[in-house]
Formats: C-alpha cells, structure tokens, sequence
C-alpha cells in the first residue's frame, strides 16, 4: 500500500479499532461511500457509508443492506477498473 493513501479507525460493535486504507471514495444522491482495505490484512475490501451521529460528527458504517451494497460496488468497480467486489 501507498504510504500517502488515507487512512480511518472504525470502532466495531464489540469495541474493537480496526485501522482501514481508503481505495477509493464516491459520493451518491448526497452520500460520501469509502471503499476501504483492512490495514492489517490485505484480502478484503469494505464500503463504508457516511452519517452522522447526534453530534452532527461524521460517522461511518458497514453496509448491510445487500441490495444498496451490489449497487455501490458496481460503483466501484466501473471506478477502479482493477477492482472485482464480490
């Protein structure tokens, strides 16, 4: 990986920092999504969508909705030409 690509921290359900490099960024119908690789572990890519909390600070989530997902990872992928999601 890059030394210069972005990096964030995303706290899990279980309180648990996982550091993630940003591949990749989009923003659709008003709404930022990162594509995001796991620091520690080179095999697996996450999109993240941005909220916000009652704060107004933004916060970002795993997507969980499978249809919403295919449709940003098809995003993506015409993107990052290099890239397949599954």
């Amino acid at each position: 990986m890059n030394e210069k690509e972005p990096t964030i921290s995303f706290v899990t359900e279980d309180n648990e920092t996982v550091k993630f490099t940003v591949i990749s960024e989009t923003r659709i119908n008003g709404v930022n999504y990162l594509l995001v690789i796991e620091e520690e572990r080179d095999e697996e890519t996450y999109i993240l969508k941005e909220t916000t909390d009652d704060g107004s600070d933004i916060v970002y989530e795993m997507l969980s909705d499978e249809k919403e997902l295919r449709i940003i990872a098809d995003v993506f992928e015409e993107l990052l030409e290099d890239v397949s999601i599954e």
